[in-house]
């Protein structure tokens, strides 16, 4: 049960950084819990730029009617390098105090986090955040919103790359989106049945890469799709298959850059639970007076990180995964730093 709820009479919320799927759920369910409480909730436009101009908006239940279904975010988003300075902050304030807001809810992710730590330290405001980001690298949360959707992004466009790779006997390398973690790669190339994953959290080098389609290239013709993550050390998808094809002229090399079509589109049942239970136990956080904390789902249970922790903690990836990749494609992989798997 929520406590002390006469301490917030008016709450505002607002998405902020990166958009990811499932956020408009989120900003559904702190608004209809909101309501449910009896307390006034607001929406903050363009995340931290408006709370600085003072754009902001009254929401209800009806605000957030039909909108559960839809990507993107209804609040917009965007960054703002004034929010960064102390004035900028400052004035993001006097906007508090204007419209009464008793408490915010962030949702976003890494940035957002920090904006929302030094602003809550500050000024005493009571702050919660909600991981909204597709990268799912923050600590604090088993998934993050917008994930699972990414996710399936990945692995629709995988599925219709290995058709046409089948067909012609091409090599694809395929990136995907995940900022310097290797989350969305391990699952769509698990999901899509792929040769190799180049992730950050491990080394496998080009040459590696080299080698191993050398080997199977002296036995038949075939397709291959290795998934890369963005933040590979080994540069992008098109730097790899460069140099894959100076080494080996004789293959047919393709590369898929997928981009931000992983950002868009409906959110899955996943997302939307997800960001549901997020929305309403950040709310309701903040009815129990909680403050400098980010709301998550661990072993399916709710619980609160702080900031701090969330931010500056390197959240382990699940080595059993990297190691199915491995097991099903008969490649062995060398990995940095043991304490970054899940133990």
């Amino acid at each position: 049960m929520a406590k002390n709820v006469a301490k917030i009479k008016k709450v505002a919320v607002f998405t902020s950084g990166g958009d990811a799927p499932g956020m408009n759920a989120a900003v559904r369910a702190v608004v209809r819990g909101a309501v449910y409480h009896g307390i006034e909730v607001c929406g903050i436009i363009r995340g931290y730029d408006g709370l600085i101009k003072g754009d902001i908006i009254d929401m209800d239940g009806y605000s957030v009617s039909n909108i559960i279904q839809r990507g993107g975010t209804i609040l917009k988003s965007a960054r703002s390098e004034e929010f960064r300075t102390k004035e900028g902050r400052a004035k993001a304030y006097d906007n508090i105090k204007k419209f009464k807001i008793d408490g915010l809810v962030a949702i976003g992710g890494n940035g957002t986090y920090t904006g929302s730590m030094l602003f809550s330290k500050e000024f005493d405001i009571p702050v919660i955040g909600v991981p909204g980001t597709i990268d799912n690298d923050l600590y604090g949360s088993d998934y993050t919103i917008g994930y699972d959707t990414a996710v399936n992004t990945a692995l629709s466009a995988i599925d219709k790359i290995r058709d046409t790779a089948d067909a012609h006997d091409r090599i694809f390398f395929v990136e995907v989106m995940g900022r310097d973690s290797g989350f969305i790669a391990i699952r769509s190339a698990i999901g899509g049945g792929a040769e190799l994953a180049m992730i950050p959290e491990t080394k496998t080098s080009t040459q590696y890469v080299i080698n191993k389609l050398k080997e199977v290239s002296n036995h038949s013709r075939a397709s291959h799709i290795i998934v890369v993550a963005e933040g590979d050390e080994e540069g992008s998808a098109q730097d790899i298959a460069s140099r894959v094809k100076r080494s080996l002229p004789h293959l047919d090399i393709r590369v898929t850059q997928l981009g931000h079509i992983q950002r868009g589109g409906s959110p899955t049942a996943a997302d939307r639970v997800l960001a549901s239970r997020l929305g309403l136990g950040a709310l309701e956080g903040l009815l129990e007076g909680r403050s400098n904390v980010a709301a998550g789902i661990i072993n399916r249970k709710l619980v609160y990180t702080s900031f701090e922790d969330a931010i500056t903690k390197k959240k382990p990836y699940n080595r059993e995964l990297v190691r199915m990749i491995e097991i099903l494609s008969g490649r062995s992989y060398k990995f940095k730093l043991s304490e970054q798997m899940e133990e």
